[in-house]
């Protein structure tokens, strides 16, 4: 036998790997657009096992049950032998004295085909679902195609990627094998698994350094239209004033972003928006949209998710650190960890230079009109701990509206106590120090960590009435503090579909408005049968085109109340698309909006608190 001496340090490494989960995902050998995954086993501790799929995964706040895409499953045993297994819902199997077994083998489907299917009322939203599109791009949310065992999540994993050998995956990950053929990983756990995305394509992408973080973007165009080198200048821009907002709050030397642009003829994508992770960010937008447009919501989007590597990512209770995948246990702070990153997300771009005074204003201004179309008087902490239930998590969005304005009322208020030294971004950091990504804290003891952070018993006043309460926010008060009144003032009257338009998108494919399953239609829509699901084509013949939307924004507010409108529909009945026209007699929704505007003549106090709330300076 011919005898091989191995380093220490290879010797490590391949004991490692022998108490791994080997997972190989094959995207070379793609049938009926299905990704077959392989999962092999070191040996089991226990005869009875339960393998699961995610119900959710952190970041999300839906039931989304990814076992759902898979099928084919069998399970064998050390010798090769299939064993019988039971099926205990989407996400588990169960099986009974299966010491031996040593592999699992099953077939996934995507999730983004199912956006295409209106009858399905379940979709996942985009940038947390996977997509299959061979010979063009693979998007991997990994928690859509890697399961678990119980008591098996701190095993470390081996990731094996078959990839075709012109194909390019971004990824935070680091390739440990060179072969074009193959990518290989290693990850600490199931829990580093889900936190680690990647999207194969062929080579798109820039990498440079911004505020001592290397960056790596990669983008998949449908068309080919735009290019990672299109976005990079905006991106180095956007990362280096965040870096600096942040200082000391954020460590990472890397950080990865996997830009998917549909349109074309792929899959019609209702979802987007970007999920994040500890070193990266899936994001999904439409290729339709102008390049300043995806600049802009770049920077609004990305920058939320990266702010996610504070909070809660490195910052988080009980609930997300020893988060169940299969049974999730909700915390009651999304108010701070989605309402205060969102904060975040603007806060920093007044305070950096990206945009001016009145465009900050005009942001938080739409906020509160936003917030109006959810329940006030909701406790924040009530539907943050349930937001997996009805009726709470209908009002999930209002934590990216109500929840980013409680941060700014606590911002104000924080340094109003403080005479300006300390602010919303001081407590969160202060708040980071003391825990951290291995120091979890008890969900129901976060006020009084806030309190002992701040110094100011005065927090926990504002907690119980605003976030835990059900006492509406007095945004005027806290606003006139820092010298900007609140004005209400009518409008007129406007015809539109939805009470919200902001939960308004575009599918590209079939050149139609689509509306967010949640959002509650207007009276007009109710009295002629329009149902939430349905794809608005045209409005009195007016077609839909995103190049030209003001066009058709501007026809719909000339309607008047009582004319007759005729309305173009594609509604899905048994998963086919069929062309309608619904008519009825306009009904313009009265409203009344509340402008924000700096006071000409604050007071020396008003406008010293409003100098340090927009700068951040003492």
């Amino acid at each position: 036998m011919k005898k091989t001496t191995l380093t220490l340090g290879l010797f490590a490494a391949l004991m490692a790997n022998a108490q791994s989960i080997k997972t190989t995902i094959d995207l070379v050998h793609v049938k009926d657009d299905k990704v077959a995954v392989t999962m092999e086993f070191p040996k089991m501790k226990s005869g009875d096992v339960k393998f699961h799929f995610p119900k959710t995964v952190p970041g999300t706040y839906s039931e989304d049950d990814y076992g759902r895409f898979v099928e084919g499953i069998k399970f064998y045993d050390n010798k090769g032998k299939e064993l019988t297994y039971t099926k205990v819902n989407d996400n588990t199997y169960s099986l009974k004295n299966a010491q031996n077994l040593t592999k699992v083998t099953y077939l996934v489907n995507d999730s983004f085909d199912e956006e295409m299917d209106a009858s399905k009322h379940k979709a996942v939203f985009s940038p947390s679902g996977t997509n299959i599109e061979e010979g063009k791009v693979y998007l991997i949310n990994t928690h859509g195609f890697i399961g678990y065992i119980d008591n098996m999540q701190d095993v470390p994993y081996q990731l094996v990627v078959q990839k075709p050998t012109d194909f390019y995956g971004t990824t935070a990950l680091v390739d440990q094998d060179k072969s074009d053929s193959t990518d290989t990983y290693t990850l600490a756990n199931y829990a580093k698994v889900t936190d680690s995305p990647l999207m194969y394509t062929k080579p798109d992408y820039v990498t440079f350094n911004a505020g001592g973080m290397d960056l790596v973007l990669g983008v998949y165009s449908a068309s080919g239209k735009y290019k990672a080198a299109d976005f990079k200048d905006n991106i180095e821009k956007m990362v280096i004033a965040q870096k600096k907002f942040l200082g000391d709050m954020n460590t990472n030397k890397k950080y990865a972003i996997m830009l998917y642009l549909s349109g074309g003829d792929g899959p019609d994508i209702k979802g987007f928006g970007a999920l994040e992770h500890h070193e990266s960010t899936s994001v999904v937008l439409p290729e339709a949209m102008p390049k300043d447009a995806i600049d802009k919501t770049l920077t609004d989007v990305v920058s939320h998710e990266f702010f996610h590597t504070v909070n809660p990512l490195k910052t988080h209770s009980e609930e997300i650190h020893y988060f169940d995948y299969s049974d999730p246990k909700m915390s009651q702070h999304l108010w701070m960890y989605e309402g205060g990153t969102e904060y975040f997300a603007n806060l920093f771009q007044i305070q950096e230079g990206l945009i001016n005074k009145d465009e900050f204003l005009e942001r938080m201004g739409e906020k509160i009109a936003n917030s109006k179309n959810y329940d006030d008087t909701m406790p924040f902490t009530v539907m943050s701990k349930n937001v997996l239930k009805e009726p709470y998590k209908d009002q999930y969005r209002n934590v990216y509206e109500k929840g980013a304005l409680l941060a700014m009322c606590l911002d104000i208020e924080l340094r109003k106590l403080s005479n300006g030294e300390i602010g919303y971004r001081d407590m969160i950091r202060k708040l980071s120090q003391r825990f951290g990504e291995n120091k979890p804290f008890k969900d129901d003891k976060l006020i009084d960590e806030l309190v002992a952070v701040t110094g100011y018993p005065q927090v926990k006043d504002f907690y119980n009435k605003y976030i835990a309460g059900n006492q509406p926010t007095p945004y005027a008060e806290y606003l006139n503090m820092a010298g900007v009144t609140v004005n209400k003032q009518e409008i007129p009257p406007i015809f539109w579909f939805i009470k919200d338009p902001n939960l308004t998108g575009y599918n590209e494919k079939n050149k139609t408005l689509v509306f967010q399953e949640t959002a509650a239609l207007s009276t007009f829509s109710k009295n002629i049968g329009l149902k939430s699901t349905d794809e608005i084509l045209a409005l009195d013949g007016k077609s839909i085109d995103i190049q030209k939307m003001q066009d058709f924004v501007g026809y719909a507010k000339s309607i008047k109340d009582g004319q007759e409108v005729t309305v173009t529909i594609l509604r899905n009945n048994d998963g086919k698309n069929e062309k309608m026209s619904l008519k009825g007699k306009a009904v313009l929704d009265k409203m009344s909006i509340e402008t924000l505007q700096y006071k000409a003549n604050p007071t020396p106090a008003e406008q010293k608190l409003q100098n340090q709330w927009l700068t951040g300076k003492k």
